[in-house]
């Protein structure tokens, strides 16, 4: 993980480190999984259903730059549909450092999910999945101002290809590919223990 002592009870669904795994990937790759739960990795759009088909989740996404500076966003509503209706995305109840950069101006809330090869997106002329965030699989309407599974540019700081990389705008901008970054869920419900026995 990328921060330590935040409290117990996360399941981590996705995390960036090192570009050690490509993250432009099919509909079936998305589907099943990919990558170490050790490294990088995309735990699976199915398990990723059925964990938020449990009850009531929230989401945590770390990130972290080149200079070795931390932000966080946390979303109190987490939900991701069946592969039926596309993966679409339930997520709203902002709070964090790293700015509302899925809920805000261009928000995910409410996409399905696009892959390379199943373009779901609301852009009628372009696929925000082959032209954005390096072709990564993402939530998309209108592209977006998000791309954590986008290619793995390593430090180009604000010199990165437009729209491209592993991206948080509201945190950087779109130019800039972050060096880390996690997404972890839990409930909402989740008591963290002060027992020490």
């Amino acid at each position: 993980m990328i921060l330590s002592g935040i409290g117990g009870g996360w399941s981590v669904i996705q995390r960036r480190v090192d570009g050690s795994v490509w993250f432009n990937r099919t509909w079936d790759q998305y589907k099943w999984g990919f990558g170490s739960v050790e490294g990088e990795f995309w735990l699976g759009n199915d398990k990723i259903h059925q964990l938020t088909d449990r009850g009531d989740l929230r989401l945590r996404v770390d990130l972290q730059d080149w200079e070795g500076n931390t932000a966080y966003a946390e979303y109190n509503t987490f939900r991701l549909s069946n592969e039926r209706n596309k993966y679409r995305l339930q997520i709203y109840g902002y709070s964090g450092t790293a700015g509302d950069a899925m809920t805000g101006s261009d928000p995910n809330n409410g996409a399905p999910f696009s892959t390379l090869d199943r373009d779901n997106d609301g852009h009628d002329r372009t696929s925000c999945a082959q032209r954005y965030g390096g072709q990564g699989g993402w939530w998309f309407h209108n592209c977006g101002q998000s791309y954590l599974n986008g290619r793995y540019l390593r430090a180009c700081g604000d010199a990165c290809p437009y729209a491209q990389g592993v991206v948080w705008s509201e945190w950087k901008n779109f130019h800039y590919s972050l060096k880390l970054a996690s997404m972890k869920v839990r409930p909402n419900n989740f008591q963290i223990s002060h027992n020490k026995n």
